[in-house]
């Protein structure tokens, strides 16, 4: 039978806040919960107490907590659920994958990326960028859109989602290097990523864009990408040629 919450319980008391550290304080919970479960201390099945409980038990704020919480739902390690509460549901098996650009794949595959800027505004969030983004709605972000291709060749259409706190960037310098080449060179450190890939066909205008017949199939991705100290720098919302184009997963042996 999986653990119930003692175990969960005597991995909270241990944990020491650090409250002069600048990493933020729902990061600096999550990461501790993050290395439990995946240590096995929080074995697979375990429940949480409520959000109240937890965020008295660390000294912490209600909302500070439910985002400690909620970091773990987006990376897939607990599942809440109504009427049965917070449980741990680590993966059997871990799906090691990097946190690279399209620019990057092309060029370390010894492709040619070429790219096309489509749209380069600030924007103020609506409520599904808001949620990507754990920000509040109607502030204003940098909207990025790219056509990205191997040489002549059309790949994906990526739009991207910037806040303020990135900086700006412009259509010369999109067009001959990746945005996390890019990221990087001005310090931001990029440490995980929340990512959700599916299908579904184009439209008529995606198919020109990406010299694809009406209707051909497109992988979708979303991701969310966060940087060291657990901040959300970028929200990428990306469409693929699945004629030309797939993602590929390592799977280890538990």
């Amino acid at each position: 039978m999986p653990h119930q919450g003692q175990d969960v319980q005597t991995v909270i008391d241990a944990f020491v806040i650090d409250r002069s550290s600048p990493v933020p304080l729902y990061y600096q919970v999550s990461q501790h919960l993050e290395r439990a479960i995946e240590s096995g201390e929080i074995p697979n099945g375990s429940h949480f107490e409520n959000e109240i409980q937890l965020a008295e038990s660390l000294g912490l704020s209600r909302p500070t907590m439910r985002r400690a919480m909620q970091h773990l739902v987006d990376k897939g390690l607990i599942v809440r659920r109504r009427g049965i509460g917070t449980r741990v549901v680590q993966p059997k098996v871990r799906r090691p994958m990097e946190l690279t650009s399209l620019y990057d794949d092309l060029a370390g595959s010894g492709q040619s990326p070429t790219t096309r800027v489509l749209d380069v505004e600030t924007v103020t969030t609506d409520d599904a960028i808001a949620l990507r983004l754990g920000s509040p709605v109607g502030i204003p972000v940098l909207k990025i859109v790219r056509l990205r291709s191997a040489g002549e060749t059309p790949i994906a259409k990526m739009t991207n989602y910037l806040p303020e706190s990135v900086g700006a960037f412009e259509g010369p310098e999109l067009e001959t290097h990746g945005l996390y080449e890019l990221m990087r060179g001005r310090g931001i450190q990029l440490h995980s990523a929340t990512q959700f890939v599916g299908a579904r066909n184009a439209t008529a205008a995606e198919a020109r864009l990406l010299d694809e017949s009406r209707s051909a199939a497109l992988l979708t991705m979303q991701r969310v990408t966060y940087d060291d100290h657990g901040a959300i720098v970028e929200y990428g919302d990306h469409i693929y040629a699945a004629s030309r184009y797939s993602f590929e997963t390592h799977l280890l042996k538990p």
